[in-house]
C-alpha cells in the first residue's frame, strides 16, 4: 500500500502537474495555472464555488461557473485532481503522472483528506465487478474517519 505524505507541500503538486502537461503536451492556460495554483496552496479540498470565489478576487472581476467547471474537467480527465463525491469538492491527486484507482482517506473533524494506492485492494474490485458482470472503468472510494491529528487529539 502507498500513502501519500501526510501533508503535500503546496507547490509541489502544482510543479508536478506542469511537469506532466509539458511531458504529455497538455496546455496550461493562464486560467488552468490560477485555479491549479488556488488548489495547490489549499490546505484542504475546496468546493468549486470557493474555487470561484477565490479567483473572482485573484481577477478582480466575476467568473463565470461554467469556466470553472470546465477547467476542472480538464484537471480531473488527465489525473490530476479528484472530486470527493460525498463533500462535492476537490482535492489534488497525490500521485500525478499515472493512471490509478485509490482511496481517499477523509477525516470527519478538520476535512484533511489523504490519498492511498493499494493494489491489491485494486485488484479484488475489479475481480469482484468483473465477477459481477460489471466493467469497471473508474473508481474512487472514500472511507470517512479521523486523521493522525485529530485521532491524536479524540485520546
Amino acid at each position: 500500500m502507498k500513502a501519500s505524505a501526510n501533508r503535500r507541500s503546496p507547490s509541489g503538486w502544482s510543479e508536478q502537474v506542469e511537469a506532466v502537461c509539458t511531458r504529455q503536451g497538455l496546455q496550461l492556460t493562464p486560467l488552468r495555472r490560477r485555479v491549479l495554483s488556488i488548489l495547490g496552496e489549499s490546505p484542504g479540498p475546496l468546493g468549486a464555488y470557493a474555487i470561484i470565489e477565490k479567483l473572482s478576487k485573484v481577477e478582480g472581476k466575476q467568473i463565470a461557473p461554467p469556466t470553472v467547471y470546465r477547467t476542472l474537467d480538464f484537471f480531473m480527465e488527465h489525473g490530476f485532481l479528484h472530486k470527493i463525491e460525498s463533500r462535492n469538492v476537490f482535492a489534488p491527486c497525490e500521485h500525478v503522472g499515472h493512471a490509478h484507482h485509490g482511496v481517499l482517506l477523509l477525516c470527519e473533524k478538520c476535512g484533511h483528506s489523504d490519498e492511498i494506492e493499494d493494489a491489491a485492494l485494486d485488484g479484488f474490485l475489479k475481480e469482484t465487478a468483473s465477477r459481477a458482470g460489471f466493467l469497471l472503468h473508474r473508481q474512487m472510494l472514500e472511507v470517512q474517519g479521523l486523521c493522525r491529528s485529530c485521532s491524536v487529539s479524540e485520546h
